[in-house]
């Protein structure tokens, strides 16, 4: 750190500036890194006022380059700043062999719109009055500020549909647990048996990773969920499954 550089910003090296602006530009791989400083350098309170300065003069950068009233930033890239945390989806592994369940198919209930699984999945128009399904253990790591968490997940695959349930053992996992138990009316009787934000914030604090307020939960829980099966995963699943049959 120096008077120059009072919150040790990383040195870039800008690409040029462009014709319409006259704030220097950097190239996409550099713009993240200047991004993860705006969010995840831990500024005392009474410096705030002169961090976003500070840094948009260390890079010589204005508004058009850098959004500094974001509150949460999809890089340009596999990881997303959600509410102050850098949140990054790595590696999945199948833990176990597909294991084969039958669904009976309920006529009465062919039309009915609200016809649901106890995982929330509607289920599939089909004649037959038996369904093919199959159940798969598997894990997903995830990182949250470089910190690197498991989520291990049963997931249930009938026809082009799919679900999953998680474990409740990893902190990842008691958040997701946490989040829809506040939620899901169906949940409301087992709330008591889930974490509490405070229990959540002390297990982060114990992994180094900075407290979260409801908000940044729920929204890393979204992330979670929308990243679990990525293509790879699916062109695998899909070799398994048509192995089965």
């Amino acid at each position: 750190m120096s008077n120059n550089n009072p919150y040790n910003f990383l040195p870039l090296q800008p690409t040029g500036r462009n014709e319409t602006d006259t704030a220097n530009t950097y190239a996409p791989e550099d713009m993240i890194k200047i991004y993860e400083q705006q969010f995840l350098i831990q500024v005392p309170e009474e410096k705030l006022t002169e961090f976003l300065p500070a840094l948009k003069s260390f890079y010589d950068i204005d508004n058009h380059t850098l959004d500094v009233s974001a509150i949460i930033f999809d890089a340009i890239a596999e990881s997303s700043i959600i509410y102050n945390h850098k949140v990054k989806a790595g590696r999945y592994e199948i833990l176990g062999e597909l294991v084969k369940e039958v669904i009976e198919y309920d006529e009465d209930n062919k039309n009915d719109e609200d016809n649901k699984n106890d995982e929330g999945i509607e289920d599939l128009d089909a004649e037959d009055k038996e369904i093919q399904a199959y159940t798969l253990e598997c894990k997903r790591t995830f990182f949250i500020n470089d910190v690197e968490i498991p989520y291990h997940f049963n997931l249930f695959i009938y026809g082009d549909g799919y679900s999953t349930l998680t474990k409740k053992e990893t902190v990842l996992e008691k958040m997701y647990w946490f989040v829809r138990g506040r939620f899901e009316e169906n949940l409301l009787d087992d709330t008591e048996e889930n974490d509490s934000l405070d229990s959540i914030n002390k297990q982060l604090a114990s992994l180094g990773i900075r407290e979260m307020d409801l908000n940044t939960i729920d929204e890393i829980v979204s992330y979670v969920e929308d990243n679990i099966i990525d293509d790879a995963m699916v062109d695998e699943l899909n070799t398994l499954l048509d192995a089965a049959e």
